[in-house]
């Protein structure tokens, strides 16, 4: 919620000044790292929480990893133009290192169906966010047709489309998860 609601402020307000603007669009960097490294919460906790020590230490480090980001998207230098792939760049690479909790998880509960359903709704998730994140840094379609996509359809509009793909897909298996672990228990 704190991502859609930095989002929102951000291109709500960023027309009242340069100042403001610059502001809100670290705000909107800040609440995107924000959701991607709280993405990874559920399904670590509820895939682990019966091994304590790799449950802490996948959050662990995804929360290191988040800050980071954040704090890193919150420097001044990264808000030219000219970062705009290194700052895609980063929050791709945060949501890639799910790979590991992912393939432990399919690990440790092969033979169970809810671990290939909630690794399929993952690894969709990935996708959904990898793509938006793809399409804002190199700008398609704006970029094959200057001045086309100026008012709907630019790589911005769309990386906020694939972002709640991503995240409604990340409810999804949230909720498996809780059914999973409600049944199952340790």
């Amino acid at each position: 919620m704190f991502c859609l609601l930095a989002s929102s402020v951000c291109h709500l307000l960023s027309c009242h000044s340069e100042r403001i603007s610059y502001i809100r669009l670290r705000l909107d960097y800040a609440g995107i790292a924000a959701l991607i490294s709280t993405s990874f919460y559920p399904p670590v906790y509820y895939s682990f929480m019966c091994y304590p020590f790799f449950c802490n230490l996948y959050l662990g480090f995804i929360t290191i990893l988040g800050i980071a980001t954040i704090l890193v998207s919150l420097l001044p230098v990264f808000q030219s133009p000219e970062f705009r792939t290194i700052r895609a760049s980063l929050f791709f690479g945060m949501g890639l290192s799910g790979a590991g909790p992912i393939l432990h998880k399919l690990y440790l509960f092969w033979g169970e169906p809810e671990v290939f359903h909630t690794t399929g709704y993952e690894l969709l998730m990935g996708a959904f966010y990898g793509i938006g994140a793809l399409i804002y840094a190199t700008r398609i379609p704006e970029r094959w047709m200057p001045g086309k996509f100026d008012i709907a359809g630019h790589s911005h509009q769309l990386f906020h489309i694939f972002v709640v793909a991503g995240a409604y897909t990340h409810y999804r298996a949230g909720l498996v998860y809780l059914r999973w672990r409600d049944l199952r228990g340790c």
